[in-house]
């Protein structure tokens, strides 16, 4: 079994930062990717940022320039930092890990962006 701890999420306001973490703990042998998802109030889910073992990031078009995804592959770790936050990035942010061919959520973080 796979453990995900998200920490990071809180309220800000618009401008500003937060840094999500997601740690990765139990049976694992080997992470593919790590994810960042996010779903705001009435809408889809929708996926944020990814990298990849080997260190390939991808972005949503609305966060490129703002967020960026990093991972700590000793500490089973995968990070967001989020700079010139808006309210439309208010969501709950998930955490998915591939592991094999498994697919891992957390149990989720709120990310609130109001003056």
């Amino acid at each position: 079994q796979v453990h995900l701890v998200e920490s990071g999420g809180g309220l800000v306001q618009p401008g500003g930062s937060l840094r999500l973490s997601c740690a990765a703990s139990g049976s694992i042998f080997s992470i593919n990717a790590m994810n960042w998802y996010r779903q705001a109030p009435g809408k889809e889910r929708e996926l944020v940022a990814g990298i990849t073992s080997g260190g390939t990031t991808d972005y949503a078009d609305s966060v490129k320039g703002r967020f960026t995804i990093s991972r700590d592959n000793a500490k089973n770790t995968v990070y967001l930092q989020m700079n010139s936050l808006k309210p439309e990035d208010t969501a709950v942010y998930y955490c998915v890990v591939d592991i094999s061919i498994r697919r891992f959520w957390g149990q989720g973080t709120q990310v609130t962006v109001s003056s």
